[in-house]
């Protein structure tokens, strides 16, 4: 009993990756348990509803991220690994529309997000900090901007279908530009804009 219990919660959870993925926050728990094969009880029993059912979900994808993250600081160059995770993280994130909408709105809350997030604000500082260590990033650029250059990407996958999907990239590669320190550039403003 506890082995199918477990298949069925693996189901459940694999079933929801793939769901929220391709609908968005908005799909339900039946649509759910309809592309896993079980009856709607059967989720429920496992998921009381669909915030805890999408916070196990988007756990296991943050948590991905923020693997993506602990291996871009064991490169050398503090830019590349930063512009790395950057890409990375975004391109699991273009194919994940639930993924995106978490991102953008936040509404979905648990403490293995909370743990994951916190943990991929930390590792962002440290990607900054190294690549501002070798003089390689702007002055100005914090830790605190990498999750407004996502949504800004983020923006660019939400254009329109009759634009290819893969048009964020490009656009990821101009921010970077902006980012690269360059001797002649004036610094950033602060972020409250009183510099």
């Amino acid at each position: 009993m506890r082995r199918d219990a477990e298949l069925n919660r693996r189901r459940i959870l694999r079933a929801g990756h793939e769901v929220f993925a391709a609908r968005g926050l908005q799909a339900t728990l039946n649509d759910v348990a309809h592309h896993a094969g079980l009856g709607v009880g059967t989720v429920y029993r496992k998921y009381p509803d669909k915030q805890a059912l999408a916070a196990a979900v988007f756990a296991e994808e943050l948590d991905g991220i923020a693997a993506m993250a602990r291996e871009a600081l064991a490169e050398d160059d503090g830019f590349d690994a930063l512009a790395g995770f950057l890409e990375k993280a975004l391109g699991r994130a273009a194919d994940n529309r639930g993924l995106r909408e978490l991102m953008r709105d936040g509404s979905i809350e648990g403490t293995g997000l909370a743990r994951a997030r916190q943990e991929i604000n930390a590792r962002c500082e440290q990607l900054v900090a190294r690549a501002h260590a070798q003089g390689a990033l702007r002055d100005g650029v914090t830790g605190a901007d990498v999750v407004p250059i996502a949504a800004m990407i983020d923006a660019v996958m939400g254009l329109s279908a009759e634009r290819p999907l893969e048009t964020w990239r490009r656009y990821l590669v101009i921010i970077l530009d902006g980012l690269r320190a360059h001797p002649d550039r004036a610094p950033l403003p602060t972020a409250g804009g009183t510099d």
